[in-house]
């Protein structure tokens, strides 16, 4: 249930203007809801401040079709993550409000204005063009959470001069998020040039020895420069996330 629904629903009991029936008949899908397939976390906006996002990896569309259905009873802004194209098409015509953001192969239900709670940029900056799924992924699902984001395309260590020609924004931004495949060496070279937190995401794109990710993920979590934290292959939703929660306001 979205926080701000759950508190007016609390003030309109506390006030007189609701019943204490009406109250408990709101509540009860907390915690979660039993589809048979699925525990359906109606608790995890309460606890994390974003209700629970949905893999589309592995699940039908009719699955992710009944899962976002329950969601939205929570009134939030929902995510799927990794649903391919012909998914999609029947998610799209089984979700009232659900768009499809095709780059980063997301469904999103957004049902209310997003609530900036950030307190700086987050700058996505990505090697290539192909690890730009993964990318967007990370920003959509920080934009999602209420942040400002900003994105860098194709600087890769194999054209060093891209990057730097957007020195400024990187010292601008407050966490940095860099997606990298091949050899993995960007996040390295960002965190030479920012005193800010880097999260790497290494991406399967490569070939050879790349061994589908393996080769960017060691160099990362090798990097000599200070700062860089590491996500699994091509997670760009994790990056995302945990981008959102250190530049959270409420964060000390």
């Amino acid at each position: 249930m979205d926080p701000t629904k759950l508190r007016a629903l609390l003030e309109s009991v506390a006030g007189g203007e609701s019943t204490v029936e009406h109250a408990l008949a709101e509540l009860r899908h907390l915690p979660f809801r039993d589809l048979g397939f699925a525990h359906v976390d109606h608790h995890r906006h309460l606890r994390n401040g974003f209700p629970e996002v949905v893999l589309g990896a592995g699940k039908t569309a009719q699955q992710i079709i009944d899962i976002l259905r329950e969601l939205v009873r929570g009134g939030g802004n929902l995510l799927a993550t990794r649903v391919d194209p012909a998914k999609a098409e029947a998610v799209l015509a089984g979700v009232p409000g659900a768009r499809y953001e095709a780059v980063a192969r997301a469904i999103v239900v957004e049902q209310r204005p997003i609530e900036k709670v950030g307190r700086g940029l987050i700058l996505v900056v990505c090697a290539g063009t192909s690890d730009l799924p993964v990318a967007e992924e990370a920003a959509l699902t920080a934009t999602l959470l209420g942040n400002e984001v900003e994105k860098i395309h194709d600087v890769g260590v194999a054209g060093l001069h891209r990057l730097l020609a957007h020195r400024e924004r990187l010292e601008r931004a407050a966490v940095l998020v860099v997606v990298a495949g091949m050899e993995g060496a960007l996040p390295s070279v960002v965190a030479g040039l920012v005193g800010r937190p880097v999260i790497a995401v290494p991406t399967s794109v490569g070939y050879g020895a790349s061994f589908g990710g393996i080769a960017a993920l060691l160099g990362m979590l090798n990097s000599c420069a200070a700062g860089v934290t590491v996500v699994n292959i091509d997670n760009g939703f994790g990056a995302g996330y945990a981008a959102a929660l250190i530049n959270r306001r409420d964060q000390p």
